[in-house]
């Protein structure tokens, strides 16, 4: 299994547009293959819009797109709105669950980490130590490494009910010794951004 993460920069206030023309194409645009999950930046880099769709491999990643192109409107013009687009592919940790059908925010947190050459593996290790304590305090929705473009970036999706209850599961997880793993070796840029879900997002 493969995720692709489509990353849109868009105009000020044109998220609720590209949301809404999106929405609409959607229930065709699944009929060749299911939405992981679409949000749309709250903190961090603003008017920003993130799709995650799963495929089996590349194949099915180029064969769906083939047909969707030649079989449907997708995706409708949203040019004038869209101001920078980028599409990475991720391999899911052995430890996550498949995005899908789920009620598990509102509040959903991205954390983006560069590590050295040799970084993932040591990483993969020690979350799959402590995630399963982890994940008591508050669901993880997701966790990849790059497989094109950057390399070695680590990227886990993390829900939560609220503003206030992602500071306390932070701060609980820090002093009972929860978290962050040991045994990681540091990264070397760290990026978070803080998102919402779109309404016809299947991830809520």
């Amino acid at each position: 299994m493969i995720y692709e993460f489509r990353t849109y920069d868009l105009k000020p206030r044109a998220v609720p547009e590209f949301e809404e023309t999106f929405a609409k194409l959607l229930p065709e645009r699944e009929t060749f293959s299911p939405l992981g999950g679409i949000w749309h930046t709250e903190a961090g880099p603003l008017n920003q819009v993130i799709m995650i769709w799963p495929y089996e491999d590349l194949n099915h990643r180029e064969e769906v797109r083939a047909n969707v192109n030649w079989a449907s409107k997708w995706p409708e013009s949203t040019a004038r709105i869209i101001e920078n687009m980028n599409s990475e592919i991720y391999t899911p940790a052995t430890f996550m669950e498949p995005l899908g059908q789920k009620a598990i925010g509102p509040l959903y947190e991205i954390r983006i980490y560069a590590y050295p050459p040799g970084g993932i593996p040591t990483t993969l290790e020690a979350w799959g130590k402590v995630i399963e304590e982890r994940t008591k305090f508050s669901p993880l929705a997701g966790a990849w490494y790059s497989e094109s473009g950057n390399l070695n970036k680590w990227v886990h999706l993390w829900a939560y009910e609220s503003f206030e209850q992602r500071l306390k599961v932070r701060e609980d997880t820090r002093l009972k010794g929860v978290w962050p793993p040991t045994g990681t070796i540091p990264p070397l840029k760290q990026e978070s951004k803080l998102l919402f879900p779109a309404s016809c997002s299947p991830m809520q």
